[in-house]
């Protein structure tokens, strides 16, 4: 197996999880859209580092990494990559809350109809841009 398989592995993953956001939506789980939406931006922009050479590190956001190393990137990808670090900084702030919440903190009840279709409409983006480089 080769990075670039590997590469497309996660971006398989990503797509097919992707379309079990609408499921979540429809059922108005919005904490788990969001967890779910994290989830796949990570797994798209580990595929993505790892198909210019960079081994990802353990860690849910890699923004700061693709930043890093901006120059590996096709210039049609770097200009993204700002965006792309800011949604993966985003939703990596809210991965634990969406999932476990807190005591003063009811996932169920604090996430919106709104901050569910931010998270699809931000992973789409993660998901269309690292398709168009890993292919």
């Amino acid at each position: 197996m080769t990075s670039k398989d590997l590469a497309q592995s996660y971006l398989i993953k990503a797509e097919k999880r992707l379309k079990i956001l609408e499921i979540l939506l429809q059922e108005e789980d919005y904490s788990d859209v969001v967890r779910e939406a994290q989830e796949i931006v990570e797994l798209s922009l580990k595929g993505m580092l790892r198909l210019v050479g960079i081994e990802p590190p353990k860690i849910h956001d890699v923004g700061e990494l693709l930043l890093e190393h901006e120059l590996l990137f096709p210039a049609s990808i770097s200009r993204s990559l700002k965006r792309l670090a800011s949604i993966s900084k985003q939703l990596r702030k809210e991965r634990e809350f969406a999932f476990y919440g807190e005591v003063d903190f009811i996932p169920t009840e604090e996430y919106s109809l709104r901050d569910a279709k931010k998270a699809i409409k931000d992973a789409t983006y993660v998901v269309k841009i690292a398709k168009s480089l890993i292919k």
